[in-house]
């Protein structure tokens, strides 16, 4: 099964990266029919990238799209397995097989998911310290990860340029190279009102991907 808030973000991500590369008309329905099936997970995440496979003009959204299908296994598929399964040996295999997929995007919609059930209003602020926690001596390897974040939070009151600017300059090898421009973006419409969609569109690194990426979270917040 797919929750419906999944299905929203695959439809929102597809037409978002459509207007910058061309989509098969078909690819909405092969995912809807990745993700709802009733498949183990491993099963369902080749059957993600067997889309991917056929449609090679959709690999940039292919680790995004395994943190959707981790996003509706939470809230969707584990309602039809025991109710301590995300603790047993089986989980903990996948978890390990699976360790090289998915983005830092998995964290950010986990949050976003939790603001809404706790009617808390994001904030990068709260992301961080209540969230993800990274002023806490044990979590610091998320320290590591967001440390560009952490460093560029005055961004928050900044020009969407200047967010692009600092996103090209950061580290090749950051986890948060690609997420960086959309994320820092989306919690700067979120707490102070919205740029405009020819603003983010006209600063984006990567149009296409970029879009996608605050598509999903729009759907989201």
């Amino acid at each position: 099964m797919t929750d419906p808030k999944i299905h929203a973000a695959i439809r929102a991500a597809l037409q978002a990266f459509n207007k910058y590369h061309p989509v098969e008309a078909v690819a909405e329905a092969r995912f809807d029919e990745a993700f709802a099936s009733d498949k183990d997970f491993l099963s369902k995440v080749d059957d993600v990238d067997a889309v991917f496979d056929d449609m090679p003009q959709l690999e940039p959204l292919r680790e995004i799209f395994f943190d959707l299908l981790m996003i509706n296994f939470f809230s969707a598929d584990v309602k039809k397995l025991e109710e301590d399964y995300l603790e047993t040996q089986e989980w903990e295999d996948i978890e390990e097989e699976t360790l090289d997929r998915g983005t830092e995007l998995l964290n950010l919609l986990l949050y976003l998911n939790e603001c809404r059930d706790e009617e808390i209003e994001p904030s990068l602020d709260d992301y961080l310290k209540e969230f993800l926690l990274v002023d806490e001596d044990e979590f610091q390897d998320e320290y590591s990860i967001y440390e560009p974040v952490i460093a560029n939070q005055i961004l928050m009151e900044s020009p969407v340029s200047e967010i692009k600017r600092v996103a090209l300059e950061l580290d090749i090898e950051s986890e948060l190279k690609e997420l960086f421009y959309p994320m820092m973006v989306f919690f700067q419409d979120v707490q102070n009102g919205e740029s405009s969609p020819e603003e983010f569109a006209a600063n984006a690194i990567d149009p296409g991907f970029d879009t996608a990426v605050y598509s999903i979270l729009d759907t989201f917040e």
